[in-house]
């Protein structure tokens, strides 16, 4: 079972996805940390994020490893992954592996809970179910200073609201795989919801597609 979940950066999905994970006992993808260990290859090689070439050869020698490096949150990374998202090559390089996880998740695990941006729309348009996360802007902000706290990096409100709409105005008119939701997707705003209240949403949207009996 492929259970694909999108959204803006900071609306939740990634919390959400990793507890319904949990408690599915399904694998997890961030594809999101994908194109941050790009970027970050990519700065580490003092390449610019907007060269096509130096993306798409740092998307096809990507080491799966790094993507739970700490570096990978830090905000100038998500910046540049911004960028590179939007380079046809550095996606076309990344979908296989999205795809194979999907289809054959590691560990023999029952099914896969994928989020990112077009899940639902480019990756897995065939998943059993989709959801797609949004929250206010004003809420996504706060979330993402709360998390570079949590983490110990420093949070600039100003400069997170304004790569907050930046990263959201690149990533809907990027003219391959924008972010949008599907047309089958089920729309969850969690503006007013905290992780349980969210939790508790998606497990009905579950319940009412009739998915937990085929878990």
């Amino acid at each position: 079972m492929i259970i694909a979940i999108d959204g803006p950066s900071a609306s939740g999905k990634g919390t959400l996805a990793r507890r319904l994970a949990s408690h599915l006992g399904f694998a997890y993808l961030d594809t999101g940390s994908l194109y941050r260990a790009v970027a970050l290859e990519v700065l580490e090689a003092d390449a610019d994020p907007r060269d096509a070439g130096a993306a798409a050869l740092a998307a096809r020698n990507l080491d799966f490893r790094t993507l739970d490096d700490p570096r990978l949150r830090a905000e100038k990374i998500g910046e540049a992954a911004s960028l590179v998202a939007a380079i046809p090559k550095v996606r076309s390089e990344l979908l296989a592996f999205q795809r194979n996880f999907a289809k054959t998740p590691p560990g023999g695990l029952k099914g896969a809970i994928i989020d990112g941006r077009d899940i639902g729309t480019v990756v897995c348009p065939d998943a059993d179910l989709k959801i797609f996360i949004t929250a206010s802007p004003a809420v996504r902000v706060k979330r993402r200073i709360l998390e570079l706290e949590e983490r110990g990096l420093p949070a600039d409100p100003e400069a997170i609201l304004s790569s907050v709409r930046l990263r959201d105005t690149r990533d809907e008119a990027r003219k391959i795989s924008p972010l949008r939701p599907a047309q089958d997707a089920h729309l969850l705003d969690t503006t007013n919801l905290d992780i349980d209240s969210a939790f508790k949403k998606a497990c009905m949207i579950l319940e009412a597609a009739g998915l937990f009996g085929k878990i």
